[in-house]
């Protein structure tokens, strides 16, 4: 079976995070203050040929851990589809 899954990379929290304040600003300079804090981070679709959700997510957490992430300054969370 193929599962979509979707892995969301996010900065950790206690980093600074520079593109997010860079948006920041930018929205700032536009007039738009309500804004208090913006994380940017990645959204990855993944498809995995798998025999369950289970085995799909074992697959996007390695796939993950080893490339798609880095653990010294991100975190992620998997959803399988």
């Amino acid at each position: 079976m193929t599962f979509s899954v979707q892995v969301k990379v996010m900065p950790l929290k206690e980093l600074l995070d520079p593109q997010g304040k860079a948006v920041m600003g930018g929205l700032q300079n536009l007039g738009i203050n309500s804004i208090t804090d913006i994380r940017i981070g990645k959204n990855i679709t993944l498809q995995v040929e798998a025999g369950s959700a289970d085995q799909a997510k074992q697959v996007a957490e390695e796939a993950s851990r080893k490339l798609l992430a880095n653990p010294v300054m991100e975190t992620f969370e998997i959803v399988v589809n």
